[in-house]
Order: C-alpha cells, then structure tokens, then sequence
C-alpha cells in the first residue's frame, strides 16, 4: 500500500542529505514530491492541500537535531502529520453499554461488508471474549441472509435467522429481544447496500439507527475505489452518525489515498483494516504504525502481534526442546513450520511490516509464485508416509516417483523440496550451536521465491 509515497520520500531524503537547514527552497522541493506522491495514491485534493500546509508550517526553519539531515527533519515531521491524519491515537470499539452492544454495519454492495460482519465476530469472540450474535436486514440481496450465516458459523459465533418476506426493522428489533434474552453481549446488524448511493438505501438505514441506537456504527469501504470511497464515506457521513470506519480490500493493487482520506472527510477514526477474505483477516488500525509503513519504518509491533495470534506456541516449544536434546529436525517439523506461515498470512503478509531495506531485498521476487511454490511443497510432504517423513534419507528415486505421482508434481519438484528441506536442517544445526550470522548467511536461498 501507499509504495509510490514511500519511494519517493526515500528519494527526497538522498537529495536532501548534506544540508545544515531546511530552507524555504529545499522544504519547497520536497513538499512538491510528497505532493505528487499523495495525489497519485489517490488522497482527496482537499485533504492534501491541508496535509502539505501543516508540514510546511512545521518543517519550515527546523534546525537539524543532532546527526539528523534535513531530509530525515522532514520525514519525522510527515510522519507526525500521517497520524494526525490517519486519526492520530488508537481508535477502540466502545462496548461499555447495557447488553446487548449493537453495532450497525453501513456500506456499498460489494465492499466486504458482510465478510467484516464475520472477521468482526471472530475477533470480539476470540480476543474480546464477547459473546456475539449476527443478525442480516439485507432482504435485497439473493442469498445475502445465507451467506452471513455461513460466515457467522465459521466465526464461531451465534446467528439470528430471518427472511426475505420481513421489514429490516422488524427483523432488527427481534434480534435485538433475542439478543437480550439469550445473554448475548454484542448484536452485529448487517445492513443492505447497493451498488450507489440512493434515497431509499439511505431511509432505511436511517430508519434502523433510530430504532436500535448503536453504540457503535462503522462505514465499511474498499480502499480499493480511490476517490469513489472517499465520496461514499462522505454521503454516509452525512447521513449517519458514524462512530468508526472499516477499511476492506487493504493487501489489494490499490493505490491507498482512502486510508488517508476517509478520517479526513468524515470525522469518524479507522477502527479495523481488512486484508484477505480469510475470517483471521481483520487487524485493529493503528495510525502510527501504519505512518511508519508508509514511511519505510515496518511495523515490527504488528508483526509481533500477529506472531502471538497465530504461531502455535506448544508446537514451537516442542520443537525447541526437540533440537536441544540433539534430535534431528525432520519434515514433519519442515511441514509444521510451513504451516505457522501459513497461518501469519503467508510470505507476502510478513514481507509488508517490515522495514523498506528488508522489502528491497526482496523486491525481485514474485511473492504469489513464493506462496504458490510452498503449498506445493506441503503437498508433496504430505503424500510422504510419516516413515519418510521421519526418515527423509530413505527417499530415492523409485519413493520419488511415487511421492511426484501423489502430490501431482514432477519429480523435480519433489527433489527441490528435499534440497530446501536440508538448507533447513543446515540451518537448525547452526542454530543448536549459537552461530546467528552463519544461520543467517544459510537461508539464502531456502525459501521459495526469494532466492
């Protein structure tokens, strides 16, 4: 996201570096780059009017501190005015009403609301420990109502059935009894949308915030609509009280100017960003962090956060102590670790918090290949027998060909992964004996991709 403000600012600080001062002329300059970089991400004009008006009014006449260029006076003072814009502190939910806490779910056909209805109740259930209850008054939309109970059952959560034949405020107010009566602490209500703003959509959902009196109602968007989403949020805005904004579709090929502007236009903070259709795909937004992605700094914090969440701790102590009693890494241990992977969103999840240096040395790499090519190698160890497994030095060619033929793959394939497999091994045995440097200079070339 936001690639082209990120190299450009990197470009700005090399020209800038030598200068004692920033000057009228050289601030000028930048700000001209930083300009062009926030217009082609596609931030609403009047949002960067007022960005590039604050920077220059801070970063004018900044004595450089200490060891810092000019260039880098500047970046720490976008930085600042990223999360300023961005919504400047962390945005909560705030459930702390009389249950049930209802939250009305607004937004365009198409923007992922009622795949966020379901990331929503998984994330209340399993870090909030709420209870949750989901509710659908899109009576629109064919199979609208089905699809949020299968999403609701794969969250976990509980799923409050209603029909097409119903008024969404009917449907809305015997949720919300059952709700009460069934000891839930959240109510999800997922609304309808349409493929435009129109008077009747806008009625409706007018209707049912008087009716239910959310403690919460978040505008769903796809920052992948550019200027488009920033109209929405602000006709939405108009309409309703908004109290947060969900941002969908963030790890698409958009150009990101919506995480910049929507806070800007409609008042309301970015509570959570989607990424993936996956139901683990919802992230709490936090705006310094992100300025930091921005800026090229990673977001290491997140990175840790999304570490805790997915990684199975057990598996990782077990394999710990494995390599400390001596005992040898095996594919299944090479399998299990493909898999934590997986589970943190895959290689290009990882490689977008971190730091630009790190990014750059990937840069050459296709990171959808990378992914296609490890869940090609999980096949192939699966259609191993855990003997093989265990034992990797008994594979020859006639259990190669016979592993290729069950993965599907040629037998090439199936030799590739057993060179990588022992790169691995190579480097868990530099690992037993403390050596981090040599550990590191042996992954070169065992992931997939990134050779």
């Amino acid at each position: 996201m936001l690639e082209t403000l990120s190299q450009r600012l990197s470009r700005v600080v090399k020209t800038m570096r030598g200068q004692a001062r920033l000057t009228e002329a050289n601030t000028q300059e930048m700000l001209r780059e930083i300009r062009i970089a926030l217009l082609e991400a596609d931030v609403a004009l009047p949002v960067v009017r007022d960005f590039i008006a604050k920077v220059k009014d801070k970063a004018l006449g900044q004595d450089v501190i200490g060891s810092l260029t000019p260039g880098q006076a500047l970046v720490g003072v976008v930085g600042r005015e990223l999360t300023e814009l961005m919504g400047g502190a962390d945005a909560a939910l705030d459930l702390a009403t009389k249950p049930p806490a209802v939250i009305l779910m607004a937004g365009l056909q198409g923007a992922g609301k009622t795949t966020t209805v379901g990331k929503l109740a998984r994330w209340l259930r399993e870090t909030q420990r709420k209870k949750v209850l989901t509710v659908s008054c899109d009576v629109y939309r064919p199979a609208a109502i089905e699809q949020l109970r299968t999403v609701t059952e794969q969250a976990g959560a509980d799923f409050f059935a209603s029909t097409p034949q119903q008024q969404p405020v009917d449907i809305a107010q015997a949720a919300v009894q059952w709700a009460r009566t069934h000891y839930h602490d959240v109510l999800i209500v997922d609304t309808a949308g349409r493929l435009g703003i129109d008077e009747k959509m806008m009625a409706e959902i007018q209707s049912l915030h008087r009716q239910l009196g959310p403690v919460e109602t978040l505008f769903v968007v796809d920052a992948m609509q550019g200027q488009d989403a920033v109209n929405t949020a602000r006709a939405f805005g108009e309409a309703l009280t908004l109290t947060g904004v969900v941002l969908t579709k963030l790890d698409g090929d958009s150009r990101g100017g919506a995480a910049l502007s929507v806070k800007a236009v409609t008042g309301a903070p970015i509570k959570f960003v989607g990424i993936g259709e996956k139901l683990d795909g919802l992230e709490p937004f936090h705006p310094e962090r992100m300025s930091n992605r921005i800026l090229g700094m990673g977001d290491i914090l997140s990175l840790v956060e999304q570490a805790q969440r997915n990684v199975d701790q057990g598996a990782a102590l077990e394999l710990a102590q494995k390599l400390k009693s001596g005992n040898r890494f095996d594919l299944n241990d090479f399998l299990s670790q493909l898999g934590q992977m997986n589970r943190m969103g895959g290689l290009g999840s990882l490689l977008d918090k971190l730091p630009a240096q790190f990014q750059q040395a990937a840069a050459g790499a296709d990171m959808g290949q990378a992914e296609k090519q490890m869940r090609r190698m999980q096949a192939i160890i699966q259609s191993m027998t855990p003997t093989e497994r265990g034992k990797p030095e008994l594979i020859k060619a006639s259990r190669k060909r016979r592993i290729a033929a069950g993965a599907g793959v040629p037998v090439q394939e199936v030799n590739r992964l057993l060179n990588q497999f022992e790169q691995m091994r190579s480097m868990m045995k530099k690992m037993q004996k403390g050596g981090l440097a040599k550990m590191m200079r042996g992954m070169k070339g065992m992931m997939p991709g990134l050779r």
